[in-house]
Formats: structure tokens, sequence, C-alpha cells
């Protein structure tokens, strides 16, 4: 940040190519409750997105992994999923679903579900095979199987998912805004550049770098705190 204000000094930039931080912090000083109200929107965005990405994506894995034809039928559909450009299929939803949040939720969900869904399976098909005939011997049904078993071993597996999605999560919400919103931190962006507020759209970028980094230090916590041994594991 230092050596971003005194680069912005001494070379002249023009404000409205790339602001000094003292700028940027200035802007969010007089601005405070405009910026904070479009945080609280794409916040509540991508953690809709986000929840509905685990909701899905557990029970999907699990299917996935419980027989080769259902893997073989499902994952063509997952890829196909992401192979279309969300910036396409955003206004297609706005067409489906109207102009309310729901659209942006959806395409926060579309993006962040998929490498989730890939780590749960990963990790419950990664189960060693001497573990599962213990579970046989023992008499584990497929249920007790999969919750005595499978997950506890699929943990690392479910965390690492779960870092990932949460950036995509903010990732996601901010193209969304790009299409179709009227509050949100994408949707400042694209209106402050559209009137050359530069530093306004930095100060934006800036809380949306921020809230990328607190939501995933949040998984972090939450993986230590309940499944210290999941991190032993792992390493």
């Amino acid at each position: 940040m230092a050596a971003w204000e005194i680069a912005c000094r001494q070379l002249k930039v023009p404000g409205y190519l790339v602001p000094a931080p003292s700028a940027i912090w200035a802007d969010v000083t007089q601005k405070y409750g405009l910026i904070a109200g479009h945080t609280v929107a794409t916040m509540r965005t991508v953690l809709l997105g986000f929840a509905a990405s685990i909701i899905i994506s557990l029970p999907l894995a699990v299917v996935i992994v419980s027989t080769p034809l259902l893997a073989n039928t499902i994952y063509p559909l997952l890829v196909l999923t992401q192979s279309i450009p969300k910036v396409a299929l955003a206004p297609v939803l706005v067409v489906l679903l109207g102009t309310n949040e729901m659209p942006r939720v959806v395409i926060t969900f579309l993006v962040a579900f998929f490498p989730l869904v890939l780590a749960i399976a990963t990790g419950l098909n990664g189960v060693p095979a001497e573990l599962i005939e213990l579970g046989r011997v023992c008499r584990a049904g497929r249920w007790q199987e999969l919750v005595r078993i499978r997950l506890p071993y699929a943990i690392p597996f479910i965390f690492s998912g779960l870092k990932a999605a949460i950036t995509l999560s903010v990732v996601g919400a901010v193209v969304a805004e790009f299409v179709n919103a009227d509050r949100g931190l994408g949707y400042l962006i694209v209106t402050s550049t559209a009137f050359f507020q530069v530093a306004t759209a930095w100060a934006a970028l800036i809380v949306l770098s921020i809230i990328g980094i607190v939501l995933f230090q949040v998984v972090v916590i939450v993986e230590r705190v309940f499944f210290p041994w999941a991190l032993s594991s792992s390493s």
C-alpha cells in the first residue's frame, strides 16, 4: 500500500486511471453508507449461493459414488453446466426467473458447486479398501458405512472443496451483479466506472478482496475448531 501511494504521488498518476490509496480511503469515508449497503447485498448473494452449493453438492456426490452407472450419467451433465459461460447464462436466467435476486443466487451456485461436488466425491471414493472391508465384517449397512467411514475420511477433501467454493461464490456473485442487479458491489463497480468514479470502483474491488479473504478464513477456522483431527490426517 505504501509503494502504491508513493508511486501515484511521484509519478503523478491521474486519479481517473489509478487513484492513490489515500484517495480511495477518502472516497470510502465519504460514501461509507453507500458502500456498506452494496456490501450487504453482495454478502447475501454470496452466502445464499454458497449454502445452496453445500445443500445440493453433498447428496449429489453421495449419489455419484453409489454406483458407476449414476456417475457416468451425472458427470457429463455436471461438465455441461460448467462449459456454459455464466455471463452468457445470466440473461437467460433473468428471463426465466425474473429481475429479482434469484438469478444472481443461481449463478453463484453454478459457479461454486462443481468443485465442491468433485472434492466430496473424491473423498468418498478415496476411502482405503481395508476400511470398507472392516465395516462390512462388522456388518455395517450402506448408511452406517457412509456416515461412520466414508464421510469422516472425506472431511479434508470436503473442506478443500468448501475453501474453493466460498472463493468462487464471491466471483459468481459479482459476475451475476454485472449482468442483472440494482445493488451489490458488482453493480457499484459498473455504475462507478460508467461515471468515471474510479476511486469508488477501486474501493469496491478492495472490499470484494477482503470479503473473499475473510470468508475463506472462516472456513479454515471452522475446520480447525470442529475437525482438528482432519488437519493432522491430511498433513
